[in-house]
């Protein structure tokens, strides 16, 4: 199976190269008559990474912050246009359905290009992509309940609601273009939207995206907090100007290198849609050494919303973010969004959320008085501090009690989950009562019974969903924990 693996890989890397897929910078003097055999080798090449993503990316070479290292051309670029394009069929069968959103268009459009099976064009490509996914839409109930936080199972829940509103939506379409049925179940359904949710990037004439061979290898980083200074452009003197991909003409070939850095100096992301080029241009977020995994950013997100999209989480994940129960009328008193109400994922409080409850607690006769204290950022007296960080420590500690496990028993849950997924015996006698119901709920969904010890066979998918589920609500409870922590430390100070 590695071999046909390494085969397949091996065809796709061809096959991109073809189109003009590349990981090599041309310059005027560098300009061939035919393409390289491979799409990479010069920058990057196709790497594993076991606890870092699995496959992704490597660095081939020391790479400097701000290098273009890779460029895939709008033809590569599979889109509903691009699809339409090449089938009449599925052109003329899409103009009887304009209801349907860009997203169901093309979740269609891909399980059309799935039938075609071996003849379709982007067979090579369609041979990477992952058999299933773990994003919440495709979360049984099990692995919804087992998230814990109301946040978290109504955001499941929505997922899995809106992807059977969308597959009986399309239903129709599927069957006129005459699917095979297995490609027109709910399941098959899961599994194009589940590719598109999480391998689509960003163009600006199709909402739904693009899906974009080998660009949709790079592994998430999440954002750093520091910005791109133009100050290190002595340090990038060998960045390549941006080339069209043809290997026929070089694009701003009268810029000097460093017009061309600074006019991407300043990005805010790593990878995006370049019109001048007719090209989704790649560049290195920070400097690699040879061996590093090359890492893109996809934009901010907690760990709940990479759960969402992209059906993985970050275990320090500088973006995550904790959200505690409020009082209805905490929300008339300030106008920042309900999602600016928050705790980092080191435990303190946002600015949005202190400002809120320090202005909450003050008497109403008072508060407009010291609204402009409360909104500038600073405490309104000692007294008003203690009160709101031990409204804070109490909202934390109740919102962790309300939980069927504790922080503890997670950890020892987890523990309990990787022996179930390397196979090996256990005995659950040790486990605690309320981690045992749960885990009985698990064995039963798979036709086991808990009783001393006993083995299963993997049902690798369902466990990983478990899993996932149960270090998404521990990192959640963590961040409750710390914020706890900080605010008693605070007591502390304000006591003494």
């Amino acid at each position: 199976m590695e071999v046909q693996d390494e085969s397949d890989l091996e065809t796709f890397l061809q096959w991109a190269a073809a189109l003009g897929v590349s990981d090599s910078p041309v310059t005027q003097s560098e300009v061939t008559t035919c393409p390289p055999l491979f799409c990479l080798g010069h920058s990057i090449c196709v790497s594993h990474f076991p606890d870092a993503g699995g496959r992704g990316l490597a660095a081939v070479r020391d790479i400097m912050k701000g290098e273009l290292i890779l460029r895939v051309p709008k033809e590569a670029l599979m889109t509903s246009e691009s699809l339409r394009s090449k089938d009449k069929k599925l052109s003329s069968v899409l103009c009887k359905y304009p209801t349907l959103s860009s997203t169901q268009v093309l979740a269609v459009a891909l399980l059309n290009e799935v039938n075609k099976g071996k003849v379709t064009w982007w067979y090579p490509y369609l041979k990477q992509l992952p058999r299933s996914y773990d994003i919440l839409e495709s979360f049984g109930r099990l692995e919804i309940e087992a998230l814990q936080m109301d946040e978290a199972i109504w955001t499941a829940e929505r997922a899995v609601e809106k992807g059977k509103m969308d597959w009986g939506e399309a239903s129709v379409l599927m069957r006129e273009l005459n699917l095979k049925p297995q490609l027109s179940t709910f399941k098959a359904w899961l599994w194009a939207s589940a590719t598109i949710s999480s391998r689509t990037m960003h163009i600006p004439w199709d909402s739904a995206g693009c899906l974009c061979p080998v660009g949709d290898f790079f592994n998430y980083a999440a954002p750093g907090e520091e910005p791109y200074h133009s100050e290190n452009l002595k340090t990038h003197r060998n960045v390549s100007p941006l080339c069209d991909t043809s290997f026929g003409k070089v694009q701003n070939a009268g810029k000097s290198i460093e017009e061309l850095f600074d006019a991407n100096a300043h990005r805010l992301i790593d990878a995006g849609y370049e019109e001048e080029v007719a090209a989704y241009c790649f560049y290195a977020r920070r400097n690699y050494r040879k061996g590093d995994q090359v890492l893109l950013s996809y934009g901010t997100y907690t760990n709940l919303e990479l759960l969402e999209h992209y059906g993985f989480l970050l275990h320090e994940n500088p973006n995550d973010k904790a959200f505690i129960p409020l009082e209805p009328d905490m929300y008339s008193l300030c106008s920042w969004p309900k999602e600016s109400l928050y705790i980092h994922q080191d435990g303190k409080p946002s600015f949005s959320l202190l400002a809120t409850v320090r202005l909450w607690v003050t008497p109403v006769t008072n508060r407009r008085s010291v609204g402009h204290i409360a909104y500038s950022g600073h405490q309104i007296s000692a007294e008003n501090e203690v009160t709101v960080l031990e409204w804070i420590v109490k909202d934390c500690q109740s919102l962790l009690g309300n939980c069927s496990t504790s922080l503890e028993e997670d950890e020892s849950l987890l523990v309990t989950i990787d022996k179930i997924q390397d196979y090996l015996s256990m005995d659950f006698r040790d486990v605690s009562r309320a981690c045992n119901s749960e885990l009985s709920a698990f064995l039963e969904m798979n036709g086991r019974k808990l009783c001393g010890q006993v083995q299963m066979s993997r049902n690798t998918r369902s466990i990983h969903r478990w899993k996932l589920a149960v270090e998404w609500r521990l990192s959640y409870k963590r961040i409750l924990r710390e914020c706890i922590s900080h605010c008693k430390k605070r007591l502390e100070d304000l006591y003494s």
